[in-house]
């Protein structure tokens, strides 16, 4: 069974394929992970934009247009507009986007945005199952998986689990790639 991931956009004549969401969701200590980086984020963005515009504002600047000297001061407000934005509907977005299913034959994600992939691994296919935490998600006491295959666009990802889902899942496709191999030799 190959490795078959459906990329799609919005479709606004609803053709193309069907897929059922996958059975469940992250968990929802992930829209606070989420939240937390944007905000580390947009904050860097926000000082940064701060920083341009007050350098700009104190120096003798000849070469730029008079209207871009006076209004220096929107660079930060927009950034920070944009900033708050991100930090309260993006992470929330995701939640309710990014799902997971494990069958007895595939890995099954949904992940995405404004376009939405749907990525179905073969368990057989399976190299490798990784499990990583970053301080953040340790703080959040979460953890993503990762399951390769010999084929990049065959990998797959699942951010914002329990820890113990996660060593559990990838415990559980680690045994059964194994033993899905050994029946095939």
């Amino acid at each position: 069974m190959p490795v078959t991931s459906v990329r799609r956009a919005h479709q606004p004549d609803g053709g193309g394929p069907r897929l059922r969401p996958p059975a469940h969701r992250v968990s929802p200590r992930a829209i606070a992970h989420w939240a937390i980086e944007y905000l580390l984020l947009w904050g860097l963005g926000l000082g940064l934009a701060w920083g341009v515009a007050a350098w700009i504002d104190d120096a003798d600047w000849d070469g730029l247009p008079g209207w871009m000297i006076e209004r220096v001061w929107w660079l930060p407000f927009l950034i920070g507009v944009a900033g708050v934005l991100m930090v309260t509907v993006a992470p929330v977005w995701r939640y309710r986007v990014h799902r997971w299913e494990v069958s007895s034959d595939v890995v099954y994600t949904r992940t995405g945005w404004f376009s939405r992939e749907w990525l179905l691994v073969p368990v057989s296919r399976i190299q490798t199952v990784d499990t990583e935490q970053g301080w953040l998600e340790r703080m959040l006491g979460l953890a993503t998986i990762e399951v390769n295959t010999a084929s990049h666009a065959g990998s797959s990802e699942v951010a914002g689990l329990p820890v113990a889902v996660a060593t559990r899942l990838a415990e559980d496709l680690a045994r059964r790639a194994h033993d899905l191999r050994d029946d095939a030799t």
